[in-house]
């Protein structure tokens, strides 16, 4: 069943190889077919899922290379599957809104297919040298999207994304190797290299943990390792900025969450780095993207702060804090896909993101101003939102474990709000310019689009109990290795 999700998407981009580039219209068609078809899919992985199993479901192995102990190995559980669903959705949304995309098409959807396939590759993966592999072969496809099809600086964005990856990921490597030497009968599974991991003495395990981190944390990313986010972001087309906000961050934190499973000893150990370095991003991703007046970056650097809160719960090591991790990964990639979504598609109306150049665009797209105020709600974490389910529940863990420096966590709100509350005020109030009186209101698949991510954070907010009850079983399982 996993196999036949990662097929799809390929199957696609192999299809779109073989048609006429001159036809742009119906390589998006079969781009957009193919993407829905996999989100078909991956909705449909629900009916073999059961939610009280908190072990790995739906799984299946292949020999890989039998000298080196590695196997095409596929599972999800309940952390893994609502990434999983995020990934498809996303791709779909991001196929939806490149109708922008006019030079070259056939290499643009092509790749936006392979990103999706390693995407899925990185979620479903239950053998680490095949997650380094997806995790590394999400490079390729997202360095020539940018490089190709982003803004004027693209290049330099490419690169530099590239290089802070790459780098990462050396150390990540250097880790796996570490863990692979240490794993009974030499092995990548993730379930055996678990199983000698816990063997290890502690001082070793926070050593190869550090590895991780840096690996991870370059993707997620997390102070001091985000340098490479606001000006990739800001030169990618916006579709991919979906994907690029919306999962690829996803990605460092879903790698860390098995890192604290892998090397618990060292988790507890790192307590107050992980911490401390979630407190960082919090408050400095917020202040950064206040002062932002392009509304790509600010929406850039607010992920660094969003992406601290799933720090902080990690770090907490208790129910809710995990809980909290799980449920802000879901609910960022919904807001930030929307955020991305609804700029870039003013971007393409207006040819600026500059907040100074707008005014009271309420009256001439009444549809656009609708969802923009309710993604920025949903972004701020109001309650109603999936936002505001995560960070409760994230805040909970953190005064469990903490207690009075949670009180930082809180003034991010009142950061977030204030960057929201004037973005929304300069975009819809005063005069109507007269350069924008005319331009048109979201089309029908647009507001299907802008419609679909932002009802789903609603809905995850106002009824969070399913999506509670998913994640619950392996949430407390990973609660369980610090319960003492």
């Amino acid at each position: 069943m996993l196999r036949i999700l990662l097929l799809l998407p390929l199957v696609g981009a192999l299809l779109i190889a073989f048609m006429p580039g001159r036809n742009g219209l119906l390589i998006r068609r079969v781009a957009m077919g193919v993407a829905a078809i996999t989100l078909g899919w991956a909705l449909w992985l629900a009916s073999a899922f059961d939610p009280a199993i908190a072990g790995v479901q739906i799984f299946e192995s292949h020999v890989w290379n039998p000298r080196l102990g590695s196997a095409f190995s596929l599972g999800v559980d309940g952390i893994s599957l609502p990434l999983v669903w995020l990934a498809t959705l996303l791709a779909f949304i991001a196929v939806l809104a490149s109708a922008g995309i006019k030079d070259k098409p056939k290499g643009y959807y092509i790749l936006i297919l392979l990103l999706e396939a390693a995407m899925l590759g990185v979620f479903t993966a239950r053998d680490w040298s095949l997650f380094y592999v997806f995790w590394e072969l999400t490079l390729l496809p997202l360095f020539f999207l940018i490089d190709r099809y982003g803004g004027k600086n693209r290049s330099r964005a490419a690169l530099n994304f590239v290089l802070y990856t790459m780098g990462g990921s050396v150390f990540m490597l250097i880790a796996l190797l570490m863990l692979y030497d240490a794993a009974p009968g030499h092995s990548f599974d993730m379930a055996v290299i678990r199983e000698g991991a816990h063997l290890l003495p502690e001082a070793t395990q926070v050593g190869l943990f550090l590895g991780l981190l840096i690996g991870f944390g370059v993707k997620m990313p997390i102070f001091p390792l985000h340098g490479w986010l606001p000006l990739a972001h800001v030169e990618a087309p916006s579709p991919v900025s979906i994907l690029l906000s919306g999962i690829l961050l996803k990605m460092g934190s879903y790698g860390l969450i098995r890192a604290v499973d892998t090397l618990p000893a060292a988790a507890v150990a790192l307590q107050g780095l992980l911490m401390a370095l979630a407190l960082v991003s919090i408050v400095y991703g917020g202040v950064l993207a206040w002062k932002q007046s392009d509304l790509k970056a600010m929406v850039a650097y607010s992920s660094v702060s969003h992406m601290g809160v799933v720090l902080l719960g990690l770090a907490a090591l208790n129910t809710a804090g995990f809980t909290g991790a799980v449920m802000q990964m879901v609910a960022h990639g919904l807001v930030a896909g929307a955020l991305f979504l609804l700029i870039g598609l003013l971007y393409e109306r207006t040819h600026t993101r500059e907040l100074a150049d707008y005014a009271s665009l309420v009256k001439v797209m009444p549809r656009f101003a609708f969802f923009t105020v309710l993604a920025f709600i949903a972004a701020v974490g109001m309650p109603g939102t999936a936002g505001f389910i995560a960070e409760l529940h994230a805040l909970i863990g953190g005064f469990e474990r903490w207690g009075a420096w949670m009180v930082l966590l809180s003034l991010t709100v009142v950061i977030s709000a204030a960057y929201s509350v004037r973005t929304v005020g300069r975009l819809f109030t005063g005069p109507v310019s007269d350069s924008m009186r005319h331009f048109p209101d979201l089309t029908r698949g647009e507001f299907t689009a802008a419609a679909v991510l932002t009802a789903g954070s609603l809905i995850i907010g106002f009824y969070p109990a399913p999506m509670l009850g998913l994640i619950a079983a392996t949430v407390g399982r990973y609660a369980g290795l610090f319960a003492s």
